[in-house]
C-alpha cells in the first residue's frame, strides 16, 4: 500500500530544485515572521524595512479595492458608451487588484493577512460606512444609500 505524504509537494520541491538559484520554501499554513516572499520572487526577502514596506503596500491595496467599490466617479448626464467603457475600466482595474491582494494573502504570512484585513476594514470605513457618509453631491459613500449609486456592482464571492 502507497502512503502519501502530506508534507511532499513534489511539483514545488522539483520547481525549486530545478531553478538551482535559492531553495524556494513554499508555505501552506500561516506562520508569522518577516522572512517570506510576496507577489514577487525574493520580495521583500530577508530585509524586515522591506517586509514593512510589502505590508504597507498590502494595506493600500486593499484600500484601493474598497475605494473602487463604493465610488461614483461617473457623473450623471454622460454618454451611455462612455459610461459603460469608464465602468468597464474600473471593475477590470479592480478586478485586478482583487486578486493581486488574493495572491499576496496566499504567501499565508501573518502579517500579510492582518495588513489585507486592516486594509479593507480602514477602505470600508472610510468609503462605504455611513461614518464619513456626505449627505448630497459625488464622491465616495454619497448620497442617502451609497450602495445602490456606486459605478460598480458590489463585490461577491
Amino acid at each position: 500500500m502507497e502512503t502519501v505524504s502530506h508534507h511532499n509537494y513534489g511539483p514545488y520541491k522539483a520547481a525549486a530544485r530545478g531553478a538551482g538559484h535559492h531553495k524556494a520554501t513554499m508555505h501552506m499554513t500561516f506562520f508569522w515572521g518577516h522572512k517570506a516572499e510576496v507577489l514577487f520572487s525574493g520580495w521583500p526577502g530577508n530585509n524586515s524595512a522591506m517586509y514593512a514596506l510589502a505590508l504597507a503596500f498590502v494595506f493600500v491595496l486593499a484600500v484601493l479595492v474598497e475605494w473602487l467599490s463604493y465610488c461614483k466617479l461617473i457623473k450623471p448626464g454622460t454618454n451611455d458608451v462612455v459610461a459603460g467603457v469608464m465602468q468597464t475600466v474600473m471593475y477590470t482595474v479592480r478586478s485586478g487588484l482583487a486578486y493581486m491582494l488574493m495572491l499576496a494573502v496566499m504567501s499565508f504570512n501573518g502579517g500579510v493577512f492582518l495588513a489585507a484585513i486592516a486594509g479593507h476594514a480602514v477602505g470600508f470605513v472610510l468609503f462605504g460606512s455611513r461614518a464619513f457618509r456626505k449627505s448630497s453631491g459625488s464622491g465616495c459613500g454619497s448620497g442617502s444609500d451609497s450602495r445602490t449609486q456606486t459605478d460598480l456592482p458590489s463585490m461577491k464571492c
